[in-house]
């Protein structure tokens, strides 16, 4: 091989070898941008729950951790509480409802009154627009209405109490007291939750609908975020 063929040669091999090496490159930064829409994938679908919870709820969420374990117990069920509050007034203190239900909870003004006259040591005078008193205000009335129902277990029981808390007691009583004397079962919410004592069509589906949100949606979400148990997964 002449000296002209040999760098020709040399070249050609060269040139090879360039091309073999931006090819490989090529493959890396494939594989590379590959491995990191995944990474991003992955974290974008698997991303802290908290992200979703409000702000707003978050300026809260050691108040209602510290009222829930004082007037409930340690094992309240601080992620069903805050899951209450975002369905009622989604964390806003001067929420107003179109029928008059005030502050964080949606205490209606006679509630809150009357509420307030039964626990003076705890509530003083009414103030729904006051978020100490409307989380202190929730969970003592979710507990006065718990003690009064009576269910087949916890998660039944909280459920009736939502149920309460959103349209009153005396309409859960008499909703179990029909589902029992049709035979079906008036301990467990599931059971009860097709029958209608006399409420109209839109209360009663707005009363099903805020136990199931509360208990199915929400109450996840804040677990998920740190803000303790809930009542039960589902109902």
């Amino acid at each position: 091989m002449n000296k002209h063929s040999q760098i020709e040669h040399e070249e050609d091999e060269w040139a090879g070898l360039k091309q073999q090496v931006w090819i490989f490159l090529g493959a890396l930064f494939g594989i590379l941008l590959s491995s990191l829409l995944l990474i991003g994938g992955v974290m974008l679908l698997t991303k802290p729950a908290n992200a979703d919870v409000p702000d707003a709820a978050k300026a809260h969420q050691r108040t209602l951790t510290r009222t829930a374990y004082a007037h409930w117990g340690l094992d309240a069920p601080v992620a069903t509480f805050a899951a209450q509050i975002h369905q009622e007034s989604s964390w806003r203190i001067d929420a107003r409802s179109p029928a008059g239900a005030e502050g964080l909870a949606q205490f209606m003004p006679a509630t809150s009154e009357w509420f307030a006259s039964i626990n003076p040591r705890d509530l003083t005078i009414a103030q729904p627009y006051n978020p100490a008193w409307a989380m202190r205000a929730q969970v003592l009335y979710n507990r006065w209405l718990y003690n009064r129902i009576t269910a087949a277990d916890a998660c039944n029981r909280m459920a009736f109490t939502l149920s309460a808390y959103n349209g009153g007691l005396g309409w859960v009583q008499r909703d179990q007291a029909l589902a029992s004397a049709s035979g079906a079962d008036r301990l467990v919410y599931a059971s009860v939750a097709p029958f209608n004592a006399g409420r109209s069509a839109a209360n009663i589906h707005e009363n099903r609908h805020y136990v199931d949100v509360i208990i199915n949606r929400w109450q996840p979400l804040y677990m998920q975020a740190g803000w303790g148990v809930g009542v039960c997964n589902d109902i």
